[in-house]
């Protein structure tokens, strides 16, 4: 039993509406970072059936690039799903008081909002028309059958998801 070790597993996958407004900074070699909070709520029915809520504040940093898209395109209120790692860190404040925090060290961040739409214009490319190949009539069967099927809707538990 000795020998058995855990494995080195830390992830996280959290979604949130944003509490306040992201803060950028620099580290002393140009590096940046953007610190904010999120807040994630979970309903749930307690023992005499009536629903309840339960809200995790959850502090998140970002670095470089993706510390830079949260600035740009995060607000408070926006919607977002982080995938990440807990992270803990300890610091000596002015007046020698020891303080610590846990938070979310993330890797990579879906904005579950629309992107803001921009003033810029989509550059025209021209559009090219391949000529078209001659089908055998074999080809011609093989298409007709793939039109036969019909679309299935697949449904993974997320239509219902409010966020």
């Amino acid at each position: 039993m000795a020998d058995l070790k855990m494995p080195d597993i830390n992830n996280v996958l959290i979604a949130g509406n944003i509490t306040q407004e992201p803060v950028l900074r620099q580290t002393s070699n140009g590096t940046p970072v953007v610190n904010f909070y999120i807040a994630s709520n979970r309903k749930y029915r307690d023992n005499s059936g009536i629903w309840r809520e339960n809200i995790c504040h959850v502090g998140v940093v970002a670095w470089h690039k993706l510390a830079e898209t949260c600035m740009e395109t995060l607000k408070v209120g926006s919607s977002v799903l982080i995938d990440g790692e807990m992270q803990s860190r300890s610091w000596k404040t002015d007046d020698g008081a020891s303080r610590s925090i846990v938070e979310i060290r993330a890797r990579r961040i879906q904005f579950l909002e629309p992107a803001a739409t921009h003033d810029v214009e989509e550059e025209k490319t021209p559009q090219y028309k391949t000529p078209e190949k001659p089908k055998s009539e074999e080809a011609d069967q093989q298409e007709a059958s793939y039109k036969k099927i019909e679309p299935t809707d697949f449904d993974f538990g997320y239509q219902d998801l409010k966020i």
